[in-house]
């Protein structure tokens, strides 16, 4: 044996030795009934070529590595931003070990979250009793001050009423009448993460405005401005710097749901179930605030509309990125709440305008592909246009026509955009294809873009969610003049370090 008790190997090293590369072997020779590995080799260069990129593109129905989630993985998100709520998932135990681990792999932390475990019986006759023992259990046990319940793809096509079934549950007792149970319909098979994100907050803020004691109207309005940051994979540390700046300007805001707490806790001894999150009290009064804000408009759609109902002005943005993307949220903050922009917020904009200048012989005409959630790929396209490089390929899987139109127009808008190409409801076997047939100098996305890294041996820089294999990213901001300062930093590094690797004559000390 390779290893024992005494002498462990990481799993690099143990799959290399004699006896696991002779299993492998055996095994592909054995079973695998694959073809030649020179017919393989053929077909892996074909598939590189503009023949095989136009057949691609003529799917239809197959999708092959979708970069998105589905809706309850965004419900759960959104759920633990406020303070000590239990995420309940109505639907399968399965799919609610998916969302746990996918959510803790990318944050490192411990993720809350529970299921009523629907089986082939409730598929059946329905899942009114998992939801009135479900209820009853998550109360008893873990002791929270709302569950937030969102569903599964089971639940959605036998039609479980959520309504009907947290009344139900309250009348047999499961939870006090008058505790907080929200509720959002996030069927997987339809939208995505950032649907079922839009669809949670929209509950909750429906629980609270209309649901609780019936329908609230707006009082007299307060200093305060909300803020719904979207599903962000970087929200530990950007939500943190967006506080900077509100609490340097002196406004006065709520954040409808803050999760940089509960996904960044600390290793002191004391396990924390719930930890931060926004304050229940706070949602309640958040409807006579002066205005909302959306980070993520994409993210926001549902609840904008809902909040405007109650006569609540509301502004969205795409991720606000770069120069002037943190720009113009600074400046509608300033309109919206009379506070003036202090000198040093300005400075840091300077020094990241500085930065920029000096690094600018190294980003000027960089072709580069991104892909992700529709407003990172907006905020990050008007970056990079803003630093003289060319998103030559823009996919989102979860976009529609509206932002195929934003992104047109925004790739209009700067002479770095000619040429630029946006792709919706696409996946990563198509950006595979446009990276074979249009290469690019460097590669945006998440984790899942390592293999278009591994195969067109295009650099990646990982940027959005999930990252699952770097660690701590989500620690350091992406949003405002810093983070925008952290993003450039890591751009160039990787335009350097291509370089060093390319020549040995350019192998300069200084660059």
């Amino acid at each position: 044996m390779p290893q024992s008790a005494e002498k462990t190997k990481d799993h690099v090293t143990l799959f290399s030795e004699p006896e696991y590369t002779e299993m492998f072997a055996a095994k592909k020779a054995q079973f695998e009934c694959r073809p030649t590995d020179d017919a393989v080799a053929a077909q892996a260069e074909y598939t590189k070529t503009w023949e095989y990129r136009e057949k691609n593109f003529a799917r239809e129905k197959a999708v092959i590595n979708p970069a998105k989630a589905c809706q309850p993985l965004g419900a759960v998100f959104a759920a633990q931003g406020f303070e000590e709520t239990m995420p309940y998932v109505h639907g399968s135990q399965g799919c609610v070990a998916y969302f746990r681990s996918h959510l803790a792999r990318h944050f490192k932390e411990a993720v809350p979250c529970v299921s009523d475990s629907m089986t082939e019986d409730a598929a059946v006759f329905g899942g009114l009793t998992n939801i009135v023992d479900g209820l009853q259990n998550s109360y008893t046990l873990y002791k929270p001050k709302m569950i937030a319940v969102s569903t599964t793809c089971m639940a959605e096509v036998i039609g479980d009423d959520l309504s009907a079934f947290i009344a139900t549950a309250k009348e047999k007792e499961s939870v006090p009448a008058d505790f907080a149970v929200p509720f959002a319909h996030t069927p997987s098979f339809v939208g995505s993460h950032t649907t079922g994100y839009d669809n949670m907050i929209k509950g909750v803020l429906n629980y609270f405005w209309d649901r609780e004691k019936g329908e609230l109207k707006r009082g007299a309005v307060s200093e305060k401005i909300n803020i719904i940051p979207g599903f962000d994979g970087y929200a530990v540390a950007n939500n943190r710097e967006l506080k900077r700046y509100m609490d340097t300007m002196g406004v006065e805001y709520t954040f409808i749901s803050d999760v940089s707490d509960i996904y960044d806790t600390p290793s002191d001894g004391t396990y924390r179930m719930y930890d931060g999150g926004t304050k229940l009290e706070d949602v309640r009064t958040a409807i006579d605030a002066k205005a909302t804000i959306a980070l993520q408009k994409y993210c926001s759609d549902k609840s904008l509309e809902y909040i405007e109902t109650k006569g609540q002005p509301t502004a969205s943005f795409h991720y606000p990125m770069g120069v002037g993307g943190t720009d113009a949220l600074l400046m509608k903050i300033s309109e919206l709440s009379g506070k003036p922009i202090p000198e040093s917020i300005e400075k840091e904009r300077g020094r990241l305008v500085d930065a920029i200048a000096d690094s600018q012989a190294y980003l000027h005409g960089k072709k580069v592909a991104l892909f992700g959630d529709p407003d990172f790929v907006y905020g990050m396209a008007s970056f990079l246009l803003e630093m003289g490089c060319e998103p030559l390929h823009c996919l989102s899987t979860n976009a529609g026509k509206d932002w195929v139109a934003a992104m047109e127009a925004l790739l209009a808008s700067s002479p770095f955009g000619a040429g630029c190409k946006v792709y919706a409801g696409k996946d990563l076997w198509h950006m595979r294809s446009l990276l074979f047939t249009e290469p690019t100098d460097l590669l945006i996305g998440s984790s899942y873009g390592k293999y278009l890294e591994k195969d067109t041996g295009i650099p990646l820089i990982r940027l959005t969610f999930p990252i699952f294999d770097r660690h701590h990213h989500h620690r350091f901001p992406t949003l405002g003049y810093q983070g925008a300062l952290r993003v450039l930093v890591e751009i160039l590094d990787r335009i350097f370090e291509a370089t060093d690797a390319s020549s040995d004559i350019s192998f300069d000390l200084t660059r």
